[in-house]
């Protein structure tokens, strides 16, 4: 089958002329050559960022699969040794659910002389979203592609970080404005790479081959997948079952056939829509539960390489 046509990218040679380029409302201006010259922010961001040991991205071509649960509980588990700092960028700019998940709804972004100061959940544990720009976790966020990236633009040039071990970036679902965006400020910093989330059912799975297609476009790293909602156990027998049953195998079989490496299989528990939304960390509240001990394999997996880091318990 004829693959899809895919956005060239505003600095290529087929900007604007390639046919996946009709009818898009920058096709001049991309032609015209005006957007091949750089732009001076992915330099600024590149030395802005140079004192962060760690950067990765979670993905998914599907939503509602679980990556802001899975940014949040990386980054504690992440912070849960104090020797290491870590941040959070929540760059979902019109699904902004970090901050509940986080439980920092209220808190507001300060400026200061070296720029936006992020919301610190602990001493080594900073937060910045569009949700404390807000003036209501209900006010929506009603924005074109123009506005949203240079709103990523201002999250990595301007929030002053400071040095990180790790920032962990959450991302909206798709393959669009905001991942171009965010792949294109980041092409300077080394990425470590993507986590790319999914669910066990090929709907969900379907999405996710594309979100791994466009990694390989824009030359992003996988550093692996990670299968949310993997089963129900049943809290009292401690039996299995298949709430959302892996019809064509789930991401094993994708794994196995894309020659990527399974981080995890996190199963439901719903313990862990309850820590969401009350702003708590599910590793602190149930810290030896199924799930629990399916995070703190991905972290300790050689794939994030994070070695040895204390596991809350």
């Amino acid at each position: 089958s004829e693959e899809v046509p895919y956005c060239p990218g505003t600095s290529s040679e087929e900007a604007g002329k390639s046919a996946s380029c009709q009818g898009c409302p920058n096709q001049q201006l991309c032609a015209s050559g005006a957007t091949k010259a750089p732009d001076p922010a992915i330099a600024e961001i590149g030395e802005k960022l140079s004192v962060v040991k760690h950067k990765i991205l979670v993905l998914s071509g599907k939503g509602g699969v679980g990556k802001s649960t899975f940014s949040a509980h990386l980054a504690h588990a992440l912070a849960s040794d104090g020797t290491k700092e870590v941040a959070l960028l929540d760059v979902d700019i019109c699904g902004p659910s970090i901050p509940r998940i986080m439980g920092l709804e209220g808190e507001q972004v300060h400026q200061s002389g070296s720029g936006w100061s992020p919301v610190y959940v602990e001493d080594n544990l900073a937060v910045m979203s569009i949700g404390f720009l807000l003036g209501s976790p209900d006010d929506a966020v009603i924005w074109r592609g123009p506005k949203k990236n240079g709103m990523i633009k201002q999250f990595l040039r301007d929030v002053d970080w400071g040095q990180l071990d790790y920032l962990v970036i959450d991302t909206p679902p798709g393959t669009s404005d905001e991942h171009l965006s965010i792949v294109q400020y980041l092409s300077s910093t080394n990425v470590d790479g993507a986590v790319i989330i999914t669910t066990p059912q090929e709907v969900s799975l379907q999405d996710v081959r594309k979100e791994i297609r466009f990694c390989q476009k824009v030359k992003l790293p996988i550093i692996g997948v990670v299968e949310n909602m993997s089963g129900f156990v049943c809290p009292k027998c401690k039996n299995t079952s298949q709430i959302f049953p892996p019809s064509s195998g789930g991401a094993e079989k994708m794994c196995a056939d894309l020659n990527l490496p399974l981080l995890g299989q996190v199963p439901l528990d719903p313990r862990i829509g309850r820590s969401c939304d009350e702003g708590k960390s599910f590793l602190q509240e149930v810290p030896d539960s199924p799930a629990a001990e399916v995070y703190h394999g991905i972290v300790q997996s050689e794939f994030i390489s994070i070695p040895h880091i204390p596991f809350l318990s």
